[in-house]
């Protein structure tokens, strides 16, 4: 791989670096609000789609590591 396109990737995973950062903050921001709710909230719809949400975003996290593996095995 020529000098160009490893630039181009190690600023592809930069930026991905700085998204995985911001997701991180909003999955625990999230993760908090569900665990703050009472009981009785966490069974019900809000409490629902606020443990979904989280779950979705650690899954969004796991992505990210993995595209910058990816992009680090294809720029060796």
């Amino acid at each position: 791989m020529n000098a160009d396109r490893r630039k181009r990737l190690e600023k592809a995973q930069e930026l991905l670096d700085e998204a995985r950062g911001i997701i991180e903050e909003c999955r625990d921001e999230e993760q908090e609000y569900y665990d703050n709710m009472p009981e009785g909230f966490q069974q019900g719809e809000k409490g629902q789609q606020a443990e979904a949400a989280a779950s979705q975003l650690d899954e969004c996290v796991s992505n990210i590591d993995s595209a910058i593996d990816n992009i680090n095995n294809a720029s060796e």
